[in-house]
């Protein structure tokens, strides 16, 4: 065999081995690929109701301990119907904090638009369907040191006790403010709104849009909880 003949054969093999190894590796490794993006959405969705400290780092077993004990996840039909089983096109996925087999709160999976990418998180409204307990982002493109403060626990702490609702009981949804809550919303309507971050302005505005409309698709659950009519599954 020639030469060139040989050179060519050589990195043929070194290919085949190569990918050999890459696809052995992949396939390997999918199995824990798919358990670590299970584990962060379960610890986002603790972290929302306050189960994890925001700056804390359980392990692993630690945080699938957590939520099986505590969480309970259902289905949203179109009809209000809390469901178990798998959603149609129409069903929305809903999980719930359960304390003494009761739903303590409820965690709503946010998909927002933000200015540079989609912004994925949770929040979690306590059963009294008007009180933020907690709110949770895990993915987003927005840029380190300003729309990115989104992420840290210093904002996302500023959503506790924030209502959904005004001081008559009706829908206002929680948005972020253009600065300082005090200086910028009036009196009546502080309640739904919390501080925003300095030079993300836009941020702001699509993460309060994006809230927004999380909260009116699960407005039917809420009135259901405000009007103390919530009752899980059973088995679920």
């Amino acid at each position: 065999m020639s030469d060139p003949l040989k050179s060519i054969a050589f990195t043929a093999i070194v290919a085949l081995v190569c990918s050999l190894l890459l696809t052995g590796a992949a396939t390997g490794l999918k199995d824990r690929k798919l358990r670590n993006v299970a584990v962060d959405r379960q610890k986002n969705i603790l972290k929302a109701v306050g189960l994890i400290d925001p700056g804390g780092q359980p392990t692993i077993p630690q945080i699938e301990r957590l939520y099986q004990d505590n969480i309970r996840c259902y289905v949203l039909a179109e009809s209000g119907r809390i469901e178990a089983g798998n959603a149609d096109s129409d069903a929305l996925p809903v999980c719930f904090y359960v304390k003494d087999n009761q739903p303590a709160a409820y965690i709503l999976p946010v998909d927002s638009r933000g200015l540079w990418g989609k912004i994925h998180g949770y929040m979690a409204i306590e059963n009294d369907g008007r009180t933020v307990a907690g709110f949770s982002v895990y993915s987003h493109n927005e840029t380190p040191g300003l729309g990115g403060e989104i992420e840290k626990p210093w904002f996302q702490k500023n959503f506790l006790g924030k209502r959904i609702v005004d001081a008559t009981g009706e829908f206002a949804g929680v948005g972020i403010a253009k600065g300082k809550v005090a200086d910028a919303i009036p009196p009546d309507r502080q309640a739904n709104y919390v501080d925003g971050i300095s030079g993300a302005t836009l941020t702001g505005k699509f993460l309060t849009g994006g809230l927004r409309d999380v909260l009116l698709d699960y407005e039917a659950l809420s009135s259901q909880f405000r009007d103390g009519q919530v009752s899980l599954p059973t088995g679920g």
